[in-house]
């Protein structure tokens, strides 16, 4: 869910719109009542008067397991928990405006370590470490994941309560790479080599499917591929990195796959590389691992039982880091609410309990340790595999609006608009003058 999208105010709150839609890009999902979600203990000290808890969380078959435990075991007495169905793009802008005044509209956010930096930065958020400290035996808490804490973290606090992850997960088409003699790729030049193979036996004309949208995922993708040779966008220290060699690298690999994907990838989000999936018309996909459940359901695809999973390739052979990002989402407790906080820390604590997180296997990866295991989830090996192999994530409140501004540049390079060295030297010099006006 992924994250990604931040910072706010005026024309930078429109950034921190496109910056989130980046991300995450979780995307808006299914709507699940809260009826018959997961029952778990939820014993915060019941306020004296009425009090409306306000929710605000998109709806995805990730997030809602988490969600919806949180509203059904957390209402009760004078206590009633409030949420919406809302996709993402409705969260990110209520998010904005609720973070903006001296008040909020709402009391418990879904965040993710993408935006956590620039709200951390600003004051909007709390920072949760002595709330963590005071119910870590009641809640287990230490069994939530170390690298999920710290994404979610900033400038050595922790601000967002982890509940699960996206890495990037390869889906492939076992029947078709089983009749080719074809293993998964672990580099791009193997990922072309069975693109090539497929291609040739006349039934897939575009067989790689990756969710490139210029308004969004593309710069996802570029940060993988960056990532995979080692580089972020901005190093430790914020200085940006797209003149690197490494940069270079990243580029001209995600160029290398467009002759095997279809000519509008540029258009394709998550759910229409699903739905590519799911209509046959390619072979194998990279996208965040809560899109892989679905492909395993009868009900959206009759190819559901020809999917199988693996860690997704590297740029190159010998690359430090596979093509992933790690994107955590958590709950977050905006500064500006009115209610008490250590209630509210208890309601999200309750969310991401032992119970709860095993409810949400497979639809979720949760971010306990030792969730997800070949028994509770088709993707689980290649799920696993990715997460140690995935580039930790530098977590710095200028890469949401530099990602945002040098989207339409990554667009122009991997679409043949541009060369790919003046693409990088207009993107170096793009995000420079965005972080000096920050």
């Amino acid at each position: 869910m992924r994250f990604h999208k931040h910072l706010r105010t005026g024309a930078a709150a429109l950034a921190v719109v496109a910056s989130l839609a980046g991300v995450t890009a979780c995307g808006a999902g299914s709507r699940s009542g809260a009826q018959d979600a997961t029952a778990v203990a939820c014993d915060y000290t019941m306020p004296t008067a009425d009090t409306t808890v306000n929710v605000l969380a998109y709806n995805s078959s990730a997030i809602d397991p988490f969600t919806n435990t949180m509203v059904k075991s957390c209402t009760r007495d004078k206590v009633t928990l409030k949420h919406d169905p809302i996709d993402f793009g409705g969260q990110v802008t209520k998010t904005t405006a609720s973070l903006a005044g001296g008040s909020g509209s709402y009391d418990v956010l879904e965040t993710y370590g993408f935006v956590v930096p620039g709200f951390a930065a600003k004051g909007n958020i709390e920072p949760l470490d002595d709330y963590v400290a005071k119910y870590a035996d009641k809640y287990k808490l230490n069994a939530l994941s170390k690298q999920m804490r710290s994404a979610m973290s900033y400038d050595g606090k922790l601000y967002g309560l982890p509940m699960q992850a996206q890495m990037y997960v390869l889906a492939y088409r076992k029947d078709v790479f089983d009749s080719l003699g074809l293993k998964p790729p672990t580099t791009f030049a193997e990922m072309i080599d069975a693109a090539k193979a497929i291609q040739a036996k006349g039934e897939i004309k575009y067989p790689i499917a990756l969710p490139l949208n210029a308004t969004a995922d593309i710069t996802t993708n570029y940060q993988a591929a960056m990532n995979s040779n080692g580089k972020d966008f901005l190093d430790s220290s914020g200085k940006p990195q797209f003149a690197s060699n490494e940069s270079r690298k990243a580029l001209e690999g995600m160029k290398s796959l467009r002759p095997y994907m279809d000519p509008q990838v540029t258009t394709f989000d998550q759910p229409k590389v699903q739905q590519q999936m799911f209509n046959g018309t390619a072979a194998m996909a990279i996208m965040f691992s809560g899109r892989m459940n679905d492909l395993t359901l009868p009900a959206n695809t009759k190819l559901a039982d020809k999917f199988a999973f693996a860690a997704p390739p590297a740029v190159e052979g010998g690359a430090p880091y596979l093509y992933s990002r790690l994107s955590v989402d958590g709950w977050s407790i905006p500064k500006n609410t009115k209610l008490d906080k250590d209630m509210l820390f208890q309601m999200m604590a309750a969310s991401v309990s032992e119970d709860a997180s095993k409810a949400s296997v497979p639809a979720a990866y949760p971010a306990r340790e030792g969730m997800v295991s070949d028994d509770s989830s088709k993707y689980a090996a290649a799920a696993n595999a990715t997460l140690g192999k995935s580039m930790p994530t530098p977590g710095n409140p200028s890469a949401a609006p530099v990602t945002n501004a040098i989207r339409p540049i990554v667009v122009q390079v991997i679409t043949g608009q541009l060369d790919i060295e003046a693409g990088m030297q207009q993107m170096q010099s793009i995000a420079e003058k965005t972080i000096a006006g920050s």
